[in-house]
Order: C-alpha cells, then sequence, then structure tokens
C-alpha cells in the first residue's frame, strides 16, 4: 500500500511540474510576442520601473542584500539600498530588451556618433586583434548590463564566436528563447557535462569561445567567496 502512495504521489508531483513548465512556457512566449510590438527602449523604462516596485517584494531581495552587504562591508546602508534598485531596474529593461535581441544591437562602425551603443577606442583595437590574428581565444564577460550584448557583438562585426549558455528550466521557454537567440548570436552551446567538449572543438575549429564567470553550480568545489563557504 505504501509503494502505491508514493507511486501516486510521484507521479502527482511530475505532472503538477508539468504542468507548471508548460504555464511558464506559455507566459514567457505571450510575454515576448507582446513585448516585440513596442517600441524597445520605451518598454525597457517601464519594466525597469515596474521591476524597481516588485523586486523589493521577492525573497531574492533579501539575498541580494547579504550579498551586497558581504562584497561592500564599507558602504553605508543607504547605499546599499541605491545598488540593489539599480539591480531591479536592470533586470526590468533586460526584460524587455529580450525580445528584442534580434535588432537591439545598435552601432554604426561608419557612424558612431550616431549610434546608441558606445565603445571606447581601445576595444576597437582588442576586437581587431582578435578578429585578425588568426587564432582562436577565450573571451570572458562579466554579468553586468545587459549581459547578451556581447555576443550580438562578436557576430555584428564577423567575429566567428561559439557561446555558452545556461538554458532556462522551462522546456517550452527555452525553445522560444532559443529561437531569438539563434539569430544573431553565432554557436549557442548549452552548459551540461558535454559543454567541455565542445566548447573545445569549438576552440580546434579556430573559433573565439565566450561565457559569462558567475554561473553557480551545485556540484562545483567549494571555496571561500567573500569570506563565507559556497
Amino acid at each position: 500500500m505504501s509503494h502505491l502512495v508514493l507511486r501516486t504521489k510521484l507521479r502527482l508531483r511530475n505532472a503538477a511540474k508539468a504542468l507548471g513548465d508548460a504555464a511558464v512556457g506559455a507566459l514567457t512566449i505571450a510575454m515576448l510576442r507582446t513585448t516585440r510590438f513596442f517600441d524597445p527602449f520605451k518598454t525597457a523604462n517601464r519594466f525597469g520601473r515596474a521591476l524597481r516596485w516588485i523586486g523589493p517584494r521577492l525573497r531574492e531581495d533579501r539575498i541580494g542584500r547579504e550579498n551586497l552587504r558581504a562584497a561592500f562591508p564599507e558602504k553605508s546602508p543607504q547605499e546599499i539600498e541605491t545598488i540593489l534598485a539599480g539591480v531591479w531596474d536592470n533586470l526590468g529593461r533586460i526584460g524587455a530588451e529580450f525580445a528584442h535581441l534580434d535588432h537591439i544591437w545598435d552601432y554604426d562602425i561608419n557612424c558612431p556618433e550616431k549610434s546608441r551603443v558606445e565603445i571606447p577606442q581601445r576595444t576597437h583595437e582588442l576586437f581587431a586583434q582578435l578578429k585578425n590574428d588568426g587564432k582562436p581565444a577565450l573571451i570572458f564577460a562579466s554579468h553586468l548590463g545587459n549581459w547578451e550584448l556581447p555576443a550580438l557583438a562578436a557576430v555584428a562585426h564577423g567575429l566567428d564566436a561559439a557561446i555558452l549558455f545556461r538554458r532556462p528550466n522551462s522546456q517550452s521557454a527555452d525553445r522560444a528563447i532559443e529561437r531569438i537567440r539563434a539569430v544573431k548570436m553565432g554557436t549557442l552551446i548549452p552548459a551540461g557535462r558535454e559543454a567541455p567538449l565542445k566548447l573545445a572543438e569549438a576552440l580546434q575549429k579556430g573559433q573565439h569561445v565566450a561565457m559569462l564567470v558567475d554561473q553557480y553550480l551545485t556540484n562545483g568545489v567549494e571555496v571561500t567567496f567573500f569570506g563565507r563557504k559556497t
């Protein structure tokens, strides 16, 4: 009898997970499609304001505050709150920009003064060196601003790149996001056990491999980070 109860509970839990995944995926697809009808920059402003209001009511707000205190012990509570509000604002803006990834990169090398993206001269020099030296390279991007932009920049300006990315937990949401990412992001390699081999193959082919540097892994090695074990 106990085995039957356990099997029933497991089936119900799996069914609930499948329904939840489908709901999240449908909501994600609906939001992405709807957002594409509106101006990306005005929508980003609205989403930023919305997340500034919603964010402080979420559990992640407390986690973010604790992490900021650990990272910046010298900062006052007011400074911490200012940074945290900026984090929520940025996440809201990225939510709006994500639906427009296939055309949001706005930089004309011939008319930089008319472009929305600003690129220092030194960055131009380093990019040209990476592109023209005939060698593969590893590129590490920070999880700042809109972290999707470096991958867009590579393809937009002719750099053959393979991009490591983490799939969303929702399969249907993942499919919708992958279709958007694949338009102008080069070779996409999902994080997982096979990722290191695929990244090595990309380097052997002469591609440039890019990745973010702050992904948390539950099966990674234990380290001390800001005085705490993680």
